[in-house]
């Protein structure tokens, strides 16, 4: 069976190969470096390690670009709260993101891309568009207006004929249907950290950062664009239109989109008190193996129902697995092999690959794999299952773990690392700064019991290990 997914610029399935045969040219939006990455955002995460992982088991390459966001207004703010720079800054949550993402088993991208080292490029770029009549100025900043794109709206499927001329909007985000003509290039305001460029003293809009990075490392078209439903306007929409806008060509292909996660049946929020973060969990004792399972176990077009019952499952159905696999590895079995079992390891091999081809149905493929593990568990128990079908069995168990990479034990360890210590700091010093001391006790109460002594001095905190 071909591979195939949903495409949201077309709204349909479609068969897909990568354009040349061989190598996969994909573009993934990463993280925005402001704070440690949420569960929610590692949802979208782990679909896309399970995207890359199905396209190379078809034997295809990839060139993978993932950006790290790494300016735009929330770093801005909160850098110039704690009065650090940018880079001082966002290098904390950078490190942050890269650690939570080796433990939950996330593929590196061929290519991980900051913004700020990319500035001349996105300079460049908005004097092409200037150059063909698609921007204008405002008060030092330069806007993209959207009226000269009769395409616009195309990815969401949005009808924007009637949008109002003139109507800016110079924040990073903004409401969906908000369609107005949005900044390329914000010019500096008072004290904000910027470059002197041929455009002004300033600093890159956010959607300009990621078309930029995207066509110097994969061309003017990529075979695959991935995120967040929440990314497809205005950050995708505007991204095809500047763009398309410069070349000419068709950004994308295939346009790949994630639902959201919600948590216990709501919305993820600060003030409803279910936010959380990948480290949240994990001190709490949940094994990284079982969120990734859970993240990974719901289609990515369909919304997630977080539940610490369903974390809980997970790893029942983890546990099953691997005793599973234990018993083909440790029992004896007669001699010789089942055809019938066989065939049902065959079988079982095919409705998984079908089930992931089918626009990465992760619930079938599974179902797949705990139907087989059902039945071979019973004809183990009557004396059926051979030595001659545990070979096909193991490599069945790998071909899932290939994918799902949860059947190898985390080694838990209270160790904090380094990159721990400073993001925690980094958290404290913003609680200190809106004046919160309850929580700057607790951090620096939790670090004392993991054996981190902090030090409040002149100069800065200093810390050291017990």
């Amino acid at each position: 069976m071909a591979l195939r997914f949903y495409n949201t610029l077309t709204q349909r399935v479609e068969e897909f190969a990568p354009t040349d045969g061989k190598t996969v040219r994909m573009y993934t939006c990463g993280p925005t470096v402001y704070h440690f990455v949420h569960i929610g955002n590692f949802r979208t995460f782990t679909f896309q390690d399970v995207l890359r992982r199905w396209l190379r088991a078809h034997g295809w390459q990839l060139d993978h670009v993932m950006n790290i966001t790494d300016v735009e207004d929330k770093i801005i703010r909160s850098a110039m709260e704690e009065r650090k720079s940018l880079r001082e800054y966002t290098a904390v949550y950078e490190k942050a993101f890269i650690e939570d993402s080796v433990a939950l088993r996330l593929e590196r991208a061929e290519r991980l891309v900051r913004a700020t080292e990319h500035i001349s490029e996105m300079v460049q770029a908005v004097e092409q568009l200037s150059e063909k009549g698609f921007t204008y100025k405002s008060d030092g900043s330069v806007y993209y207006r959207i009226a000269n794109f009769p395409e616009y709206g195309k990815l969401s499927h949005s009808d924007f004929s009637g949008i109002r001329a003139g109507a800016r909007v110079d924040v990073d985000e903004y409401e969906k249907a908000d369609a107005r003509d949005f900044v390329l290039w914000k010019a500096r305001k008072n004290g904000e950290p910027g470059w002197e460029t041929p455009l002004g003293a300033g600093r890159p809009g956010w959607h300009i950062e990621c078309s930029v990075m995207a066509m110097k490392y994969l061309g003017e078209t990529l075979d695959i664009h991935a995120g967040g439903v929440d990314l497809i306007f205005p950050h995708h929409e505007n991204e095809i239109a500047q763009s398309e806008a410069i070349t000419g060509k068709p950004f994308s292909r295939f346009w790949l989109h994630s639902e959201h996660l919600i948590v216990e049946g709501q919305k993820m929020s600060k003030s409803l008190g279910n936010f959380f973060t990948l480290r949240d969990l994990l001190e709490r004792g949940y094994s990284p193996e079982s969120i990734r399972y859970l993240l990974a176990s719901v289609p990515y077009r369909k919304k997630l129902n977080f539940t610490f019952e369903g974390l809980k499952a997970a790893q029942t159905s983890i546990e099953r697995l691997r005793n599973y696999k234990l018993r083909l590895d440790t029992e004896k079995f007669g001699e010789g092999g089942n055809e019938k079992i066989q065939e049902r390891t065959e079988t079982a091999l095919r409705l998984f690959n079908d089930s992931l081809d089918d626009d990465l149905n992760t619930a079938e493929a599974l179902a797949a794999i705990f139907e087989f593990v059902r039945d071979t568990n019973s004809s183990m128990d009557a004396g059926e299952f051979r030595a001659g079908n545990v070979g096909s069995a193991l490599a069945l168990l790998a071909r899932f773990d290939s994918v799902f990479d949860v059947l190898r034990p985390t080694v838990m360890t209270q160790a904090v690392t380094d990159g721990d210590v400073e993001a925690l700091i980094a958290e404290r010093a913003a609680a200190r700064k809106r004046r919160d001391f309850r929580r700057s006790d607790e951090i620096r109460n939790e670090l004392l019991e993991r054996g981190i002594v902090l030090e409040d001095t002149k100069e800065g905190v200093r810390w050291k290990r017990r």
